[in-house]
């Protein structure tokens, strides 16, 4: 089959690999369409700590497809179902797991990331993941392309659990990649009154614009807060989201937040550059909740499954291209260059 593997830093090769074989409670899935993500960028660019020549690593953690062989102690699915694949999974015994939080177990494995993933023709979707749950039914009139952004949608949607979003809010999200606009997407679902995104570029906030024109557009960096006090009449936001991995940007996102609001820091920084300066002042005086947020439970998988099967978020307006897996390097480009949206790799 074809697969991109990682190999190193910016070593993303084409390769003719085998197909897994699958024991008798693993399920073998052929991928329709894959997703880069930042993490895939980063990996790229970077290099991955357990990846070299000798121990490559078939990257994409968002993906759908279809069934194409099951193990015969396999139960509730068969072949050639549609389906979506949640990438995290845990030891299914520990406190987190027993919780619903597989994702945070400390033994969580995770497709792409740690074992191969989507980024090819077939993926093993091993027996701990098929009885955690991790393969879900595709809902009907849903494409694999949309169903494989149920993964960062609910990411998103962790994070809308995590800090609450109300009707009435005004909310101010910091970056307008796919992430961002899906984080404000959500956020006009839950009925947020005022929906304001930031970045740098123009044209991103341009392209948020588009999707949904209830997106307000503001200025970046120091003109930021006069901007959003005119608009807002002095109150400013009641929640800000970092959804930028700019350390700059979450020192800022204090003084954008109003009396009793919210900010979550959604997007992580990079390693040795994570430590930043905070007024912990704007935290005491004013009443600030702050959280942060990481990958998805397997219910909230599933509950944007179901949102995007229902039409309450738009996630083919943030699809903006597709191509074979031969173009994933192009794709990793173009994501880390701010091109377009989210492209698609289909098979």
């Amino acid at each position: 089959m074809k697969a991109a593997a990682l190999f190193g830093k910016e070593s993303l090769n084409i390769i003719d690999a085998p197909v897994p074989e699958i024991g008798h409670g693993d399920v073998l899935v052929r991928i329709k369409s894959a997703f880069v993500c930042g993490t895939d960028v980063r990996f790229y660019f970077n290099g991955k700590p357990d990846v070299d020549a000798g121990h490559p690593r078939i990257l994409g953690h968002e993906f759908a497809g279809i069934i194409e062989k099951i193990g015969k102690d396999v139960k509730g699915y068969v072949p050639g179902q549609p389906v979506a694949i949640a990438p995290n999974y845990g030891c299914g015994v520990c406190d987190l797991c027993v919780s619903g939080h597989s994702e945070m177990c400390v033994a969580s494995e995770a497709l792409g990331i740690t074992i191969d993933g989507g980024f090819s023709e077939f993926v093993k979707i091993p027996e701990q993941a098929v009885r955690q749950g991790n393969i879900s039914l595709i809902p009907d009139g849903v494409s694999f392309s949309e169903a494989a952004l149920a993964e960062p949608l609910s990411c998103v949607y962790n994070a809308y659990e995590k800090i609450g979003i109300y009707p009435g809010d005004t909310v101010v999200v910091i970056g307008s990649g796919p992430i961002g606009i899906m984080h404000c997407l959500v956020a006009l679902m839950a009925g947020a009154c005022k929906v304001y995104i930031s970045d740098i570029s123009e044209q991103r906030m341009d392209l948020a614009c588009n999707i949904d024109s209830r997106i307000q557009k503001l200025p970046a960096g120091q003109q930021l807060l006069p901007e959003l006090k005119r608009v807002t009449n002095g109150r400013l936001a009641n929640l800000v989201i970092t959804a930028a991995s700019v350390g700059a940007i979450q020192e800022q996102a204090f003084s954008l937040v109003g009396q009793n609001g919210r900010v979550m820091f959604f997007g992580g920084l990079p390693s040795g550059k994570s430590t930043v300066s905070l007024d912990t002042n704007e935290i005491h005086y004013k009443q600030l909740l702050v959280a942060g947020t990481t990958r998805q439970s397997l219910r909230q998988y599933r509950k944007c499954l179901d949102l995007i099967a229902g039409n309450a978020i738009n996630v083919k307006a943030i699809i903006t291209a597709e191509s074979p897996v031969e173009d994933v390097v192009q794709a990793i480009m173009e994501a880390k260059g701010g091109i377009g949206l989210k492209r698609a790799i289909v098979f």
